[in-house]
């Protein structure tokens, strides 16, 4: 299913004052590409992911998905934020499972869809174990399984790996582009690293800031089946520096507004 941003904008009060996040953002994410949005503070990335979740309404322009309009949260985009925001009380294939408590599904399929995606996080040796027992990957791991058990056609990622160590990152990056290659699920991702946007996306967009807006967007010439290898080719660090000089060129730009 396509994704689709028209002329979206967003506004808020500030100290009394109106403020514009976004303007005029237009953006299409096609089926089974893997998005990765770009920018420096201010340049409205969570926000906008937060619009497409559902949990907040634009204030201009018009968000769709396969030509329906999001107007709430729904079960066809999964979200992971930051940090996991896991039930602390429930166990990890418990945790997994919540989203699955609100459709109409039969016991056998539930618990195959929870099987399969414990297996394919590499969480099924923990599934008994509760978040606190965990390490900050694992329970990174275990909201992406919750978000992918509800079989979305959008996964919705807000800089999931940013708290975590520079080993576990990666290690976390290996995994969903495993996953997204696994399961074909559309991917939007919003992330200040650049790098990180380079290694995992097909596309990347970069939003200038203050308000943010789309500044400019590149494909990613890489091959799919990429390693940690990747990122020292020659191709990668050229594409990594001319996205990062895209970055701050759109982040001046905003400032000087």
């Amino acid at each position: 299913m396509t994704l689709e941003l028209v002329d979206v904008s967003m506004d808020y009060r500030l100290h009394g004052q109106q403020k514009r996040a976004l303007d005029g953002v237009s953006l299409t994410v096609s089926p089974g590409e893997f998005l990765c949005v770009v920018g420096a503070s201010g340049s409205g990335k969570s926000t906008l992911l937060s619009l497409v979740a559902g949990l907040t309404t634009p204030t201009g322009g018009e968000i769709t998905l396969d030509g329906h309009p999001i107007t709430g949260p729904g079960p066809d985009r999964g979200l992971v934020f930051q940090t996991g925001s896991l039930y602390p009380w429930r166990t990890v294939e418990r945790n997994v499972a919540f989203g699955l408590e609100l459709l109409a599904l039969d016991t056998a399929e539930r618990g195959r869809r929870v099987d399969w995606y414990l297996a394919e996080t590499g969480l099924a040796g923990v599934r008994r174990s509760l978040p606190r027992q965990l390490s900050g990957g694992q329970q990174q791991r275990v909201a992406i399984a919750r978000a992918l058990v509800c079989e979305p056609d959008v996964l919705l990622l807000d800089e999931p790996f940013g708290a975590l160590d520079v080993q576990t990152k990666e290690d976390m990056q290996l995994l969903i582009r495993q996953i997204w290659r696994d399961t074909g699920t559309t991917v939007l991702m919003v992330t200040h690293d650049v790098e990180e946007a380079v290694f995992l996306g097909t596309r990347v967009v970069v939003l200038a800031s203050d308000p943010g807006r789309v500044a400019a967007e590149t494909s990613i010439p890489l091959p799919d089946d990429r390693g940690l290898a990747t990122k020292r080719t020659l191709a990668f660090l050229n594409l990594r520096a001319s996205i990062e000089d895209m970055v701050r060129a759109s982040h001046r730009s905003g400032v000087t507004r």
